[in-house]
């Protein structure tokens, strides 16, 4: 049977990271009976949204911050402990996994979620003109949460590479006027470079000198002396997976570092699992609390088990 929160200190699963799919886990797992302790650096992407219209139930849009707030406080009313720390390694130990924290004990518990999210390749700006211009909405770094709100726009998308080249073509189905710039130096195929002649995208020559973010545009300057205005930029620099206790763990990465989308049901090392962007797949608000729930489920599932077993054993 599920060990009791109230009178049982060992913790049954530690969620690493506390944004939707950490805390989607954290909400499963409570009301599973689960002693569950959720522990995040406070570096949740999710908390940098300044609105977004893609979150399933929140048609009028939702801050952030605010989804987070009312996810922590529905995990916390069913139990679920939540707390700031950064988990600096973890390492599996007969029976559990013990996690090393920065400032603070080291904490045992009987399985492990990965929910640490990703770091954005951003684009060079002091961090405070770069977070007043992504409140401003004139910089955003996610085509498919929000490209629909930059309909009929001027689109100008950062990076010109192959991951560039396809975030311009997707974002060619809201705008006309969408333009690719190169970061340094261009690195396109000239096949690459017709396909998106062919979609009407301008391709730009000269390399990214000046970003220059304000209310309600931004103003981009290239070495050959252009300056070109644009509602808002799409840097298409990519991400950093939070994976290095995934590789501690012994779990299998992808090229990129992403951890393999198996893990949300069974990774290699048996009672951990991982969810949310950590993950290889659509980095999305709706597919990290899918991923929460299956890994909440499957870790209390798979806790079931190994109590069966004991319980068997013993008879």
């Amino acid at each position: 049977m599920a060990a009791d929160p109230e009178t049982n200190s060992e913790l049954d699963v530690v969620v690493i990271g506390a944004g939707p799919a950490g805390l989607t886990a954290a909400l499963y797992l409570a009301r599973y009976r689960r002693k569950v302790l959720v522990l995040h650096d406070g570096r949740s992407r999710a908390l940098r949204i300044p609105l977004t219209h893609n979150a399933p139930g929140f048609p009028e849009g939702v801050r952030g911050p605010d989804l987070i707030a009312r996810m922590t406080r529905h995990a916390v009313q069913y139990g679920a402990a939540i707390q700031k720390a950064e988990v600096a390694a973890v390492k599996a130990l007969a029976g559990g996994f013990s996690l090393n924290l920065t400032d603070g004990p080291t904490l045992v518990s009987r399985a492990v979620i990965l929910a640490t999210g990703v770091d954005l390749n951003q684009v060079d700006l002091p961090e405070r003109v770069h977070e007043a211009a992504i409140r401003a909405g004139v910089l955003r770094y996610c085509p498919i949460c929000d490209g629909y709100e930059h309909f009929g726009k001027r689109i100008g998308v950062i990076g010109c590479d192959t991951n560039g080249a396809a975030e311009a073509l997707f974002l060619r189905g809201y705008s006309q006027n969408v333009t690719l710039m190169p970061l340094d130096r261009p690195e396109l195929s000239s096949a690459e470079a017709r396909v998106l002649a062919d979609a009407g995208i301008r391709l730009e020559a000269g390399a990214l000198r000046a970003l220059e973010p304000g209310a309600d545009d931004v103003t981009v300057r290239l070495d050959t002396g252009a300056s070109l205005a644009f509602d808002v930029i799409y840097p298409a620099l990519g991400r950093r997976p939070r994976s290095i206790l995934a590789e501690q763990l012994g779990l299998v990465l992808t090229e990129a570092g992403c951890v393999t989308p198996d893990a949300v049901f069974e990774s290699r090392v048996a009672g951990v699992f991982a969810a949310g962007d950590v993950v290889e797949g659509l980095d999305q608000i709706s597919v990290a609390m899918g991923h929460g729930a299956v890994a909440g489920t499957r870790a209390h599932n798979w806790l079931r088990e190994q109590e069966q077993a004991t319980l068997q054993s013993r008879t």
